[in-house]
């Protein structure tokens, strides 16, 4: 019998796990992989964008309110979920940005912050990480952060002689970043919905892209999961303070963005496998042809 394949998803924030990679999840729960979310922190600085849940009541109770949309889009996705127990830093603001608050993630020192993970790592025993690239995806300081710590956890899990209060080493065997927008998806999904006769709600977006900043070109695997995407969308509603359901992430129609880019994108970062050079449609692509998935 070969062993059961495991993925881990690294994020910064609750939500970041219903926006980025939530299809991906939900399809390989559906076929039998065992999926845990690791949250880094709890989101207590996050915005509420959400205008019906923009209230005082709801800013008293933040923390605990993003747990429990957190709670609820975990049961959607079907995944296992831990907190590392970080606190948000917040999206610095202004010019010049005002300092980040004392004691936030983004301000922990890597190699302090990576241990927490490095036990997740090896309690789950994935075989596969997926995390964001050095930019963050976009530059919240979490999201660096969360990415500097992702790949220092990767590559000391599989150490004995590192982090040993930390547990029996494990090495995952892939790691990956979400290329989740890139500038042919974009352009896929607005002449989708323009050839519908529907206003396209990437318009100015794309008017106003910065092709330097592109990164479709680092991509090496394309998930189909188009499948998943209802799921998706009900984990990303299920955070009912950080997404509006009015807003641009839910303006394509669903049966648009399933025809005209029915995949989530990566880029595979570090391996432990060869792979082919061909683009990848399996996350597990030279894991699970191991007879022990080891």
């Amino acid at each position: 019998m070969t062993e059961q394949l495991r993925l881990m998803a690294v994020h910064a924030h609750p939500d970041d796990e219903s926006s980025k990679g939530a299809a991906t999840m939900a399809k390989y729960v559906a076929e039998g992989v065992a999926v845990q979310v690791v949250t880094c922190t709890g989101g207590e600085r996050g915005s509420v964008l959400n205008p019906k849940l923009d209230r005082p009541d709801v800013w008293e109770n933040i923390a605990e309110i993003r747990r429990a949309e957190m709670a609820a889009a975990r049961a959607i996705l079907g995944v296992d979920q831990a907190w590392l127990g970080f606190v948000d830093s917040g999206l610095p603001e202004g010019d010049p940005l005002p300092p980040l608050p004392a004691g936030c993630f983004a301000l922990q020192d890597v190699a302090v912050a990576a241990e927490p993970l490095v036990k997740a790592v090896r309690e789950f025993r994935p075989h596969v990480m997926t995390t964001y690239d050095e930019t963050g995806g976009y530059p919240h300081p979490d999201h660096i952060m969360c990415h500097q710590v992702s790949v220092a956890a990767f590559e000391a899990a599989g150490d004995p002689e590192r982090y040993p209060a930390a547990g029996p080493p494990w090495q995952p065997r892939k790691l990956y970043y979400h290329m989740t927008f890139s500038k042919a998806r974009l352009t896929a999904l607005h002449e989708g919905v323009l050839a519908a006769g529907l206003e396209s709600p990437y318009a100015e977006w794309l008017a106003n892209w910065d092709d330097s900043r592109d990164r479709g070109e680092r991509i090496t695997t394309r998930v189909p999961c188009a499948d998943y995407f209802p799921v998706r969308d009900d984990a990303l509603r299920a955070h009912a303070t950080q997404v509006d359901p009015d807003g641009r992430w839910f303006h394509v129609p669903m049966e648009i963005q399933q025809q005209f880019w029915p995949t989530e994108d990566y880029e595979l970062a570090r391996s432990l496998v060869e792979r082919s050079g061909a683009i990848e449609d399996d996350l597990f692509a030279g894991i699970r042809e191991s007879a022990t998935c080891r």
